[in-house]
């Protein structure tokens, strides 16, 4: 069975040197998002930090195969902490301004 290496890079590289035997690529990609899953879940509130990383599956070999990346953003609303009426008396001024 082939080898897979999943390597991952968050700033620092964190190679898997020894790497998992699996029977073909399709369980590769199962074993990859299963383990960002995990890599996700164990970060917590780090992963809100808005700093990107990659889950990097390899060959025995050293070929890169397939990448995963990672990273979050906030929505634009989410970034204003402004009260909903404030946010509102905001948008009827910019209106009554265009008029």
């Amino acid at each position: 069975m082939p080898i897979y290496h999943f390597n991952v890079h968050d700033g620092v590289s964190m190679p898997d040197p020894e790497g998992h035997e699996l029977p073909d690529l399709d369980a590769a990609k199962r074993e990859a998002i299963s383990l960002s899953g995990n890599l996700i879940r164990d970060m917590g509130e780090e992963f809100w930090q808005g700093d990107e990383w990659k889950l990097e599956v390899t060959d025995d070999l050293g070929l890169i195969l397939f990448s995963l990346v990672f990273f979050a953003t906030h929505a634009p609303s989410t970034a204003v902490q402004a009260e909903p009426t404030v946010l509102y008396e905001m948008s009827r001024a910019d209106a009554s301004a265009r008029r």
